[in-house]
């Protein structure tokens, strides 16, 4: 397909931008200097970032007359819940592949719960690595297409070149939204979230918090945001990488107070796996010294409160502080 994509309109925009005051002061900075852009209200499925990538990677699959969804992920992926939202919504069949197997330590808990009040089959690959997983679903591709059906592989996490345009998007919006904007902070996944960011508003100004999703987070932003912003190099990215702890799906010390801090002192209960961690950094920066008070910052919330109901470390932390309330 050689015609240019015009992306769908799946969430509602623009998403928007709340002050965070009592926040801003525990961490010494003035109480108008921290600003939450809610791209957690992007409406479709329980809302979240992946739904601007959705935009444009779905609209591909349409355009190459596809009728099934295919992407992979963990079992408690939001990108995956989001596609098999935008399926439903669109009249299309999603297929969602996870690594392992069914039952091996997976809790039908959180956005699998979803998944299955989406109308989504699920296939546990039975495979684990990020390339196994792939291989898998392109596996699953070949099934479906014997079976007669028209899939198209949505890339994990939803992050592409072309996918990185609505987060080039979402950096125009917060140009207008919050003059003078200093620094943004954002969880840095798949990499096509921050990589939309860094091409619309600069690697100065985009502190990316690596969450561990993958190893090569920094040359992945790099390839997504070059097509858009030719100057772009992975070695002159702001991204953090020390709240990754004991893994992807652990939840550390730091992670524990960023989503108490949030949820105590101004009502925003994020996720231990993007959110958190990117609370997280921006704890760090601000104690540190490269947030400062007089400048203005952002956190951009990226969804996923889902995947809190399907974490484990999470909701024991939880019962924990209820046990000592």
């Amino acid at each position: 397909m050689s015609e240019p994509i015009t992306p769908l309109s799946l969430g509602t925009w623009p998403t928007p931008v709340e002050p965070m005051p009592r926040l801003a002061a525990a961490l010494g900075l003035g109480r108008d200097d921290l600003l939450i852009k809610r791209d957690d209200l992007t409406g479709l499925g329980g809302g979240g970032n992946k739904i601007r990538k959705l935009e444009w990677t779905v609209a591909e699959a349409l355009a190459n007359d596809a009728d099934t969804l295919v992407t992979t992920g963990a079992p408690q992926s939001n990108h995956a819940r989001l596609t098999a939202a935008a399926a439903a919504r669109l009249g299309l069949r999603a297929v969602l592949v996870f690594p392992g197997e069914q039952g091996a330590g997976v809790a039908r808990s959180g956005n699998l719960v979803l998944d299955a009040f989406l109308g989504a089959e699920i296939v546990f690959s039975g495979v684990t690595g990020q390339e196994a997983l792939g291989d898998a679903a392109s596996r699953v591709c070949d099934r479906l297409r014997a079976e007669g059906a028209r899939p198209a592989l949505i890339p994990f996490g939803g992050s592409s070149v072309l996918s990185a345009r609505g987060y080039l998007r979402c950096g125009e919006e917060l140009k207008s939204q919050v003059p003078g904007l200093r620094t943004v902070v954002v969880a840095l996944g798949s990499g096509a979230t921050m990589a939309g960011l860094v091409a619309s508003l600069g690697a100065e100004r985009t502190l990316g918090v690596d969450v561990g999703a993958v190893d090569d987070a920094r040359r992945r932003v790099e390839s997504f945001a070059v097509p858009h912003a030719p100057d772009v190099r992975a070695d002159d990215l702001r991204v953090d990488r020390g709240h990754i702890g004991a893994g992807y799906a652990s939840l550390g010390g730091t992670v524990e107070e960023a989503m108490t801090l949030s949820a105590g002192l101004e009502g925003v209960v994020l996720d231990p796996t993007y959110t958190g961690r990117a609370m997280a950094g921006l704890v760090a920066a601000a104690r540190r010294g490269e947030i400062v008070p007089g400048e203005r910052t952002v956190f951009l919330h990226t969804g996923g409160l889902p995947g809190l109901f399907g974490h484990a470390e999470a909701l024991a932390f939880a019962e924990d502080m209820r046990r000592t309330d």
